[in-house]
């Protein structure tokens, strides 16, 4: 068995009139992240976590931010897509770790839905995917509330 192992990070700023997305759920907050798609920072963090991994690049190579055809969509589905692409190379994910950190709004509620939605999308068992969340103790873009970010590694098995 031939393991890798990938680490993905996005960051996108936070602005009033826009929805919140985080992992492949809707937040209530007064503000949301900007972006072409719906701004998912999370499982953008995670696609770039297994494009690594598998050595596929980046999100934005596969799905550049100046296509109209990636204009607003569900993050949700740049993740199925990313893993269909990572599958085809002949990998499985074996588990994912990943971290948000954002002084607001507090997320600890919305843990588990985001872990049940990411599982889905992948088609995996719920317990290889572990979310945590982190405020910046008020320091940072993070602290200020001025964007969210997250950071994502994954495990993926070559399956012969």
């Amino acid at each position: 068995m031939s393991y890798r192992v990938g680490l993905g990070y996005d960051v996108h700023r936070l602005a009033e009139g826009e929805t919140l997305w985080l992992g492949g759920i809707r937040i209530p907050h007064d503000k949301g992240l900007v972006a072409h798609s719906d701004g998912d920072v999370l499982l953008h963090a995670i696609c770039d976590a297994l494009l690594g991994a598998a050595k596929l690049r980046d999100i934005g190579y596969h799905f550049p931010d100046t296509s109209s055809e990636f204009k607003n969509i569900d993050s949700k589905v740049l993740l199925d897509l990313t893993y269909q692409l990572v599958r085809r190379k002949g990998y499985l994910l074996v588990n994912l770790d990943a971290t948000i950190s954002a002084q607001q709004p507090r997320l600890m509620d919305f843990i588990s839905s985001m872990e049940g939605a990411i599982a889905e999308t992948l088609k995996v068992d719920i317990e290889a995917i572990n979310i945590k969340a982190t405020t910046t103790e008020k320091l940072g873009f993070e602290g200020r509330e001025e964007g969210i970010s997250a950071q994502a590694v994954v495990l993926i098995e070559k399956i012969d």
